[in-house]
C-alpha cells in the first residue's frame, strides 16, 4: 500500500513529442487567454533572467517547505525535456535548489525547473545560463533533507493545478500549465489569435485599428460619457 504524501511514480505518460515542440514560441498570454485566463502560476513566480523560456512535459514534485529530498530523486528521475515543477507550498525561508542542483540538471538534458519556493546562487545560475529556472523568490539559506514528498502526482503549483504530463510553457510573463486533453485544441487556439494579434499590429500601423468596440463595451456597462471638464 502506498502512503499518500510519500510516494514516488518513476513512470510519466509524455504527451506526443510533436505536439509539445508545437507550443514552443507560443506566448504565454496567448495560450492563457485560450483557457480562460487561467491556468498560471502566481506572478511571483518568474524566470531567472526575463529571456528563459521553457516549454515540456511536467514532471511534478511535492515537497515539504524547505525540503529538497525529492526535488534530488527527480532530477535522478526526470527524463530530457522535462519540465521539473516543484510544489514548495510558496514557502521561501528556506532555498529548494542551488547551482549544483541546476547544473546536474542540465548535464541531463531536461528543460528546466519551475519552483513554488526559493532558490539560491542567483549569480551562479544566471552566468550559467543553459536551464531555465523560474522560482518565487531568492534566499541564501539552505534547504533540508528529511522528506516526505511525492513524485509524479497531481499538484498545485503557484496556484494553478498541474498533473504529471501537462504541458509546461514558460518567457519572460510567466508560466502557463495546458492539461494534456485540452492541448490540441489550446494549440489551434493559440495559433489563431497569434495570427489575429499579427494583423491587429499591421492594421495599427497603417492607423486602420476599429477601435469601435470600447464605447460598445462601455455602453453595455452605463458607463456615462460627458464631454465637459470636471467642475468642483
Amino acid at each position: 500500500m502506498t502512503t499518500p504524501g510519500n510516494r514516488i511514480y518513476t513512470r510519466l505518460t509524455r504527451p506526443d513529442p510533436a505536439l509539445i515542440e508545437a507550443f514552443r514560441g507560443q506566448a504565454t498570454p496567448n495560450i492563457a487567454d485560450n483557457m480562460s485566463r487561467m491556468f498560471c502560476t502566481a506572478s511571483a513566480i518568474a524566470p531567472v533572467l526575463p529571456e528563459m523560456r521553457l516549454c515540456g512535459p511536467a514532471f511534478t514534485v511535492k515537497v515539504n517547505p524547505g525540503d529538497n529530498l525529492f526535488i534530488h530523486k527527480a532530477l535522478d528521475l526526470a527524463q530530457p525535456g522535462d519540465i521539473v515543477v516543484v510544489d514548495g507550498q510558496g514557502d521561501t525561508t528556506n532555498a529548494l535548489i542551488g547551482e549544483i542542483m541546476v547544473r546536474y540538471a542540465a548535464s541531463r538534458g531536461l528543460g528546466g525547473l519551475v519552483l513554488d519556493g526559493s532558490m539560491r546562487d542567483y549569480d551562479g545560475i544566471a552566468a550559467f545560463g543553459r536551464l531555465p529556472v523560474f522560482s518565487r523568490g531568492y534566499t541564501p539559506m539552505g534547504p533540508y533533507k528529511n522528506g516526505c514528498g511525492e513524485i509524479n502526482t497531481p499538484i498545485a503549483c503557484g496556484g494553478a493545478v498541474v498533473r504529471p504530463g501537462d504541458i509546461v510553457v514558460g518567457d519572460a510573463d510567466g508560466v502557463v500549465f495546458v492539461p494534456v486533453a485540452d492541448a490540441a485544441a489550446v494549440l489551434a487556439a493559440t495559433r489563431a489569435i497569434s495570427a489575429k494579434e499579427k494583423q491587429i499590429f499591421a492594421d495599427i500601423e497603417a492607423g486602420r485599428y476599429d477601435r469601435s468596440w470600447v464605447d460598445a463595451k462601455l455602453s453595455q456597462t452605463g458607463a456615462t460619457v460627458i464631454d465637459d471638464v470636471y467642475r468642483f
